[in-house]
């Protein structure tokens, strides 16, 4: 079996944190989500979203870090790897807020390419606001629409998880891999 990178993607609050730790607890290699580490060093700093007020550093972070992740999981020994969001995703948000970035964000999304991408949909039954999320339902919404087009004009094919217990979304990922 040739290795596979797998993200997970979907706008706030649909569930791909708790695959992730799923998949860590049943032994998959995952790397988590870095968008949360970024915020809360920003808050520790007193910036309390760093998004929202500098959003091309929060990105640029954010598309660094997910660099080095992909990068990361390239040379793990296990065959397959799961990541809570992609490269791509830097760019869905910033597209989102109307913010331009640089051509090397662009050129990131062309040079690095992931096996496959697994979707899950907006699901307002299970979203919840924290400190790190400031997204409301409807905007998470929009964002997942974004990431849609973020995702598919990078040429990829996304794989819908239904909305469905832990336990069946996991088997169906799993399934498809």
């Amino acid at each position: 079996m040739q290795k596979q990178i797998i993200v997970l993607i979907g706008g706030p609050g649909t569930g791909k944190s708790t695959l992730i730790n799923e998949l860590v607890a049943r032994g998959y290699s995952c790397y988590p989500e870095i968008s949360r580490q970024v915020t809360l060093e920003a808050q520790q700093r007193g910036i309390d979203q760093l998004f929202l007020d500098q959003p091309l550093l929060f990105s640029e972070m954010l598309l660094q870090g997910r660099i080095k992740q992909y990068e990361d999981a390239v040379q793990e020994s296990d065959k397959v790897v799961f990541i809570d969001r992609g490269i791509p995703d830097v760019l869905a948000y910033m597209d989102y807020i109307g913010d331009e970035y640089p051509e090397h964000f662009v050129k990131a999304c062309e040079d690095i390419k992931y096996s496959k991408i697994f979707i899950l949909p907006p699901w307002e039954e299970i979203y919840e606001s924290d400190t790190e999320r400031y997204e409301n339902f409807d905007q998470a919404v929009k964002i997942q629409n974004h990431l849609v087009d973020t995702y598919k004009k990078y040429g990829y094919d996304l794989i819908e998880v239904p909305k469905d217990t832990v336990e069946n979304r996991i088997l169906y990922i799993l399934d498809k891999i």
